[in-house]
């Protein structure tokens, strides 16, 4: 039996540490892949929430302990520290987890979108490190995700980072229409803040980026003006707020950079939101006199007015996510009889390629056409012939049968626990 509880997911997100830890872990799969006892792994990394999926290997005893300390070690972080932030789960929990993210269920803002698309990514950037268990886990949680969207309501009218970022921005200044927008950052995020600036009539929006044919292509886009990232002083004195989301690992506006360009306006005050991770502004911007920091973890208090319809959806996604974590549940009992399938279609193979064989010697000289019609109708009727034999044999290890009716079928069919792959 494959135990279900070699599955385990270790996670920091928005809920559990600060925006510095998460920081330190945007690449938490370090570690993982140098870890013996991990079979498979997966990792998802937002602004957010970064996740490491794993599958361990059969005796690990405490999956939790290893993976932990394999990644304190990759990071360099004290243990304490890790485990003072960190969440886990374990066998089905993992597919629960994961399915509630798809859905939206754990995101900073209730049924945002984009997530569910981050999910997809983490999949397939993957590829085969996440082998036949963590597959079946992300396959539920993007099902989960799908579901949710198309049969409630709880991605109608969703708020996302942007528009809280508005909000926030709104708070200090007051109207924004006759205000200064600033978006640093051409990427995903960047380009969906510029779509919520201008969808609330800012006439006075420019956008900055580092490479300068992106920046040109968004300002094409939203008819904005462009600044280089040389000119951010310039920039931040002609703004009154300040979006940035760029992909930096370093911080792209300094301190120095603010005060410069605050002498000239002393009166006008500056809103900088911070959206990216690893952040785009120092962390002393927030002491300089005038000047309104806020970074992802701010962004939890404007989330109020924007919940009431999502959450009056959450009890049916929650069904949602119930329902395919038993199909979940079924597909990984499912598993345990995959090795059989397999050597029983080798097995299948080996006596079509031997009886073709055998034929053809027969018929002596054959036209190639004919041969291949020898081969296609031997390959259809070995597919035909084990079709409802794999199918009975996958539902009955779904129904958690698994060891009675895989021993029939060795017995059956001649097969050993041996040649199973």
């Amino acid at each position: 039996m494959i135990s279900v509880e070699r599955l385990v997911c270790l996670g920091l997100s928005h809920r559990t540490a600060p925006v510095e830890l998460r920081e330190r872990f945007g690449t938490l799969g370090l570690g993982a892949e140098r870890c013996p006892e991990v079979l498979e792994h997966a990792v998802l990394s937002t602004c957010y929430r970064v996740e490491l999926f794993a599958f361990l290997a059969d005796g690990v005893e405490d999956a939790r302990d290893v993976l932990i300390d394999a990644l304190a070690d990759a990071h360099g972080v004290e243990r304490p520290a890790l485990v003072d932030h960190l969440y886990v789960h374990s066998g089905e929990d993992v597919a629960r987890h994961l399915s509630r993210v798809a859905s939206g269920l754990d995101s900073l803002v209730l049924g945002e979108a984009e997530i569910l698309g981050q999910v997809r990514d983490a999949f397939d950037a993957a590829g085969e490190t996440a082998g036949p268990v963590l597959s079946v886990v992300f396959r539920t949680a993007i099902s989960a995700g799908r579901r949710a969207r198309s049969e409630t309501a709880i991605g109608a009218n969703p708020g996302t980072a942007s528009s809280m970022a508005l909000s926030l921005a709104e708070g200090v200044l007051g109207d924004l229409r006759e205000r200064h927008a600033l978006v640093v950052g051409a990427g995903r995020i960047g380009l969906q803040t510029l779509k919520a600036v201008t969808a609330r009539g800012l006439a006075n929006v420019a956008v900055a980026n580092r490479t300068a044919e992106r920046a040109a292509e968004a300002a094409d886009r939203f008819d904005c003006s462009v600044y280089s990232l040389g000119a951010l002083d310039e920039a931040l004195a002609w703004a009154d707020f300040v979006v940035t989301a760029t992909s930096s690992e370093t911080p792209v506006i300094g301190a120095d950079v603010v005060r410069a360009a605050l002498r000239g306006r002393p009166e006008r005050p500056l809103v900088l939101v911070d959206l990216a991770v690893p952040a785009d502004v120092e962390r002393e911007v927030a002491g300089v006199e005038g000047v309104s920091l806020y970074d992802v973890d701010d962004l939890r208090a404007g989330l109020g007015e924007a919940l009431a319809s999502r959450l009056r959806e959450v009890p049916r996604v929650e069904e949602i996510v119930e329902e395919e974590v038993a199909a979940f549940a079924r597909r990984y009992r499912e598993l345990e009889v995959e090795p059989l399938v397999a050597s029983l279609r080798q097995l299948a193979e080996s006596v079509r390629e031997q009886e073709v064989e055998r034929a053809l010697r027969r018929l002596g000289e054959v036209d190639p056409e004919t041969a291949e019609q020898i081969e296609l109708l031997s390959r259809a009727l070995v597919k035909k012939l084990l079709h409802e034999p794999t199918v009975r044999l996958r539902e009955r290890a779904g129904e958690g049968d698994a060891d009675d009716v895989a021993a029939a079928v060795r017995e059956l069919f001649g097969l050993s626990a041996r040649r199973d792959p």
